[in-house]
């Protein structure tokens, strides 16, 4: 039944015995003893047993070797049934009673090795050979052969032994085991059962079975509770729960250990720290708003389809084109509210129609102070100095650009065809120039007045009599958007 019970332990998945984390064991036993000598036998005989019992402290070597110190006392006997002497033998002996003490050095080969059966199987046969020293004190008896018994006194005999033995270990924890064994102990002498026949002959069985306890404790470096030759993560952190390996647990198996994972009891991804992403946009689904939509970081996992930093949910323009500037509802900033957004509004400061692109139209008034002021610049002969005249209409002309902040005032010089052509087109852009820069000195910013001289190129008139020549020496002022002003073909020469 035991053997039967071993088989069916033998297909256990793990079991644990004396290893290199636990390699001292202390084994306790009890043995049967069954004499065999000049007197007869009394092996496997039920009726002829002897018990003793022992104690082994055993050391482990490698994964297939222990080494050991044992002890083992017992009682040997034998006894006769003739009552008859036994002729070879004067006078006749009729029985023996041996107290038996041994200490043995065994050596247990083990088929938990590593490549028979794994280390750690529960299931563990061995072999034993043990050299040691036995005491033996026999007590002596005779037969007179008158059916009277006489004690002959004992006798102590100290003798070399062998025990060569085989047995099997059924391991159940890292620290708890039990054995069975059977061997033969043959004794270097001839003289325990006080009977020397000239030969070896002393010997017994003896059957052991017992419990074996191993101490000891594994290198754990990471103190994790498993030992570093089986711990696969030898860097765990202190604290951090592990498996039978020694690796951080993984509940969710996503590949992040649940001391790392945000997500301990979802799949999800080593980038996110374990946490799932069911759209793929890199936003863990409890913080993605939008999480079965892609869509982005700064929108919280909601897309946003222009760019426009509006959510597509809550985007009212959604094809608003990219870089424009939106309001909270995705749609193009309008500053001055007058329809046209700013993106297109030449003017995005002042409200104007979309028929003017957003700038305010020229007042019909405004437009008559312009032509008006034609009139009234004055310069020297054939030069670029401003008749003092000239200055109310300069200054009239600064208070239209304060009306129409967007606009640009545009200075053009002419002449009559009198002269070379060089000179006029210079002569007509300093003119120019010279009410530029006289309306710069009442404040008006240089970027929004500019000036040019065209020479005699555009006539409004005749320059065959005098009367056409003076019409054709003018200067003329007209409001431009910037666009506009930036558009217009500037001749040659020098250009303000």
């Amino acid at each position: 039944m035991l053997l039967s019970g071993a088989a069916l332990l033998a297909t256990a998945p793990e079991g644990h015995a004396q290893s290199a984390d636990r390699k001292t064991g202390i084994s306790l036993y009890g043995s049967t003893l069954q004499y065999h000598g000049d007197l007869g036998s009394e092996w496997f005989k039920s009726n002829k047993i002897e018990y003793g019992g022992g104690i082994t402290l055993s050391r482990y070597l490698t994964p297939g070797l222990d080494i050991g110190l044992s002890a083992n006392y017992g009682d040997m006997k034998f006894s006769t049934k003739t009552l008859k002497p036994i002729e070879d033998l004067a006078p006749a002996i009729r029985r023996f009673d041996a107290n038996v003490t041994t200490i043995g050095v065994p050596i247990k080969f083990k088929l938990n090795n590593g490549w028979a059966l794994k280390e750690d199987a529960i299931f563990a046969p061995y072999l034993s050979l043990a050299p040691g020293l036995m005491i033996a004190s026999s007590d002596k008896f005779i037969n007179t052969g008158t059916g009277g018994e006489t004690f002959q006194g004992n006798k102590d005999h100290y003798a070399a032994y062998l025990h060569g033995a085989a047995g099997i270990a059924l391991n159940f924890s890292p620290s708890f085991g039990i054995f069975v064994q059977t061997g033969q102990i043959y004794a270097l002498t001839n003289t325990i059962d006080n009977v020397d026949k000239g030969d070896l002959n002393d010997r017994y069985l003896q059957h052991s079975a017992g419990v074996t306890f191993n101490f000891g404790r594994a290198k754990d470096e990471d103190s994790d509770g498993i030992a570093d030759r089986k711990d696969k993560c030898p860097g765990t952190p202190s604290g951090v729960a592990v498996d039978a390996n020694g690796c951080p647990i993984d509940s969710d198996g996503d590949g992040v250990p649940d001391y790392q994972d945000k997500c301990p009891a979802e799949k999800g991804l080593p980038a996110l720290e374990g946490c799932p992403d069911r759209d793929g946009d890199g936003i863990r689904d409890a913080d993605d708003k939008c999480p079965d939509t892609a869509g982005k970081a700064e929108l919280q996992g909601c897309p946003d389809a222009d760019s426009d930093g509006v959510t597509d949910a809550d985007d009212k323009c959604p094809d608003t084109p990219a870089n424009v500037k939106v309001d909270a509802t995705g749609c193009p900033l309008d500053t001055d509210g007058d329809g046209v957004p700013d993106f297109q509004d030449r003017c995005p400061n002042s409200a104007g129609p979309a028929t003017n692109r957003g700038c305010p139209e020229i007042k019909v008034e405004t437009k008559k102070r312009l032509e008006a002021a034609t009139k009234f610049i004055q310069f020297e002969l054939n030069k670029a100095v401003l008749k003092p005249s000239s200055y109310p209409t300069l200054e009239d002309l600064v208070k239209v650009l304060n009306e129409y902040p967007d606009y640009i005032l545009s200075i053009a010089g002419h002449t009559d065809s009198q002269g070379s052509d060089a000179y006029n087109l210079k002569l007509s852009d300093d003119r120019a120039a010279a009410a530029r820069t006289y309306m710069l000195t009442k404040g008006i910013p240089a970027e929004r007045i500019e000036s040019r001289g065209y020479g005699e190129s555009k006539p409004i008139t005749t320059n065959a009599t005098a009367a056409g020549r003076a019409l054709n020496r003018r200067v003329e002022f007209d409001l431009v958007l910037p666009e506009e002003a930036n558009e217009t073909p500037k001749p040659e020469g020098e250009q303000k």
